[in-house]
């Protein structure tokens, strides 16, 4: 990135330590995030101007405009190579996923999408697979631009089994008693011992990746208030007036982690660091 190549020059010019040095590591952290989360904030942009201003006169309604615009989000950023086909195909399966998942949850009453649309199925607008696919962009872009690397990553065919079940708990809660405790414990179990190593400037910094999943989970939870404040879909003690999501949902956006996760790994499967590959070995 533009930023980081500064940075680096610039504390090669002039040398920081300390406080302004760990500033400067966090700006170029948060610039980072931001350049992996393009495409989810692209399509967050598109909700709030569509929320501040859509006449009804418009052509196209509102859900409709959103899901040719992420299309074109889609095109543009293939044309100029600021997504890779491997990221693309991460958000088409997450696209087929999270639509299944609305499909059902729709028609349960778990939300609502209260605007008209002719693009959708059922009670379903097919933006909506694209909030989902705007998670998936994230998890596959970040491994890129922060290298990151997993010590100590379980079995694949082990967390599979456990983004199905997760998957699976989300549909048959409605008919049996719910099993996320037990999919918290799984998770914790399988992904204790998981250390995510990053780099960042010239330096790898490491942490829990049970955290990143709880850090990851907030900042969801955080674009969920925004999404439903613009009524982009509204649970509903939200039909007649926005309140807060609940923290409660925290869990849930937890538990899709591990979806999004596993479902990235499928395509870019995890790499340990440099240190734990030559342990290994």
């Amino acid at each position: 990135m533009v930023l980081q190549r500064w940075s680096r020059s610039w504390l090669q010019w002039r040398p920081l330590s300390g406080m302004w040095r760990a500033f400067v590591e966090l700006l170029v952290f948060g610039a980072r995030q931001a350049w992996a989360s393009l495409f989810g904030g692209l399509l967050l942009a598109m909700v709030l101007a569509t929320r501040w201003y859509w006449p009804e006169a418009m052509p196209l309604a509102r859900y409709d405009a959103l899901f040719v615009a992420a299309i074109l989000i889609q095109i543009v950023l293939l044309a100029t190579g600021l997504e890779h086909p491997r990221e693309a195909a991460v958000i088409l399966i997450f696209h087929v996923v999270g639509t299944a998942m609305e499909v059902f949850k729709t028609h349960m009453g778990s939300w609502t999408y209260p605007e008209a649309s002719v693009l959708r199925i059922g009670e379903v607008p097919l933006f909506s697979g694209f909030m989902y696919a705007a998670v998936g962009s994230y998890m596959a872009r970040v491994v890129r631009v922060f290298d990151i690397r997993l010590d100590g990553y379980p079995r694949l065919s082990a967390t599979v089994v456990l983004a199905a079940a997760i998957y699976a708990n989300f549909f048959a809660h409605h008919f049996m008693p719910d099993l996320r405790t037990g999919l918290f414990v799984a998770t914790a179990v399988m992904f204790g011992r998981v250390r995510m190593r990053f780099r960042l400037l010239d330096g790898t910094l490491a942490m829990p990746l049970l955290l990143a999943f709880v850090l990851v989970a907030t900042f969801i939870w955080v674009a969920e208030n925004v999404a439903t404040w613009s009524s982009v879909w509204l649970y509903p003690n939200q039909l007649r007036e926005w309140t807060p999501v609940s923290p409660a949902k925290l869990g849930s956006w937890f538990l899709l982690m591990i979806i999004s996760v596993v479902l990235v790994t499928l395509v870019h499967p995890p790499r340990r660091s440099d240190a734990a590959s030559e342990a290994a070995a």
